[in-house]
């Protein structure tokens, strides 16, 4: 037993030239809209706060870990350092030694933008700026110094206020305790070492000036009826 066709669509009848009158619609529409032009580079574009345009360098909080060297997929970013000995604090202390700075560039022609370097680093001493007027003519000319990466920081756009609601952070709320204990500490050592007339009455009298030996108005002498 055959099954039964589906019943046949009847076919449409397009007019002719159905498909220009709709673009040139779309066109007059268009036209009679008020045309929206940038007038770039005399006034500059409004970027989204966490546009990715170059990378800024705090130079102060740099540990030269090379964290951000390593985590790097492109290998753009050069780190040269040597060490310091530092002195004691104190006589008999130990020396120390530190990591100091000499060099910090990333070469923009490999870079990708992925920020995995600003993510990885412990010290926040790489942030992303919406700086990305640094064209050049010479593709050498992209890998930029650590000077350059430092003018670059100052155009970091400043975090976003906390939310009023959200919870305090542990941080903060481990630091309040701390000052709380110090303070309520402080409060007994400073009455321990106020002088006896600031303690009160009950200490006894004051000792007389005169001597231990020197009689006063209030203690006759010995052998006295």
């Amino acid at each position: 037993m055959t099954e039964p066709s589906p019943p046949s669509r009847p076919a449409r009848s397009r007019i002719p030239g159905s498909g220009l009158a709709k673009g040139l619609a779309v066109t007059l529409r268009t036209m009679t809209r008020k045309t929206v032009t940038e007038h770039y580079p005399d006034v500059l574009p409004e970027l989204p706060p966490r546009s990715r345009g170059v990378i800024g360098l705090f130079e102060e909080n740099c540990t030269v870990c090379m964290l951000c060297a390593r985590e790097c997929p492109d290998w753009c970013i050069y780190i040269d350092s040597h060490k310091e000995t530092v002195p004691p604090a104190s006589p008999g202390g130990r020396e120390r030694s530190r990591n100091v700075l000499d060099r910090f560039a990333i070469d923009f022609a490999l870079c990708m933008y992925c920020g995995i370097c600003i993510e990885v680093c412990p010290f926040d001493a790489l942030f992303w700026s919406p700086e990305f007027e640094y064209a050049e003519t010479d593709i050498r000319d992209l890998t930029h110094e650590r000077d350059k990466l430092r003018e670059w920081m100052w155009t970091v756009p400043a975090p976003p206020a906390l939310d009023p609601a959200a919870e305090e952070p542990k941080e903060l709320a481990a630091a309040r305790k701390a000052a709380d204990r110090l303070a309520a500490g402080a409060q007994p050592a400073a009455g321990r070492d106020a002088p006896p007339a600031a303690r009160g009455s009950g200490q006894g009298p004051a000792p007389s000036e005169e001597g231990p030996g020197t009689p006063t108005s209030e203690e006759p002498p010995e052998g006295a009826s």
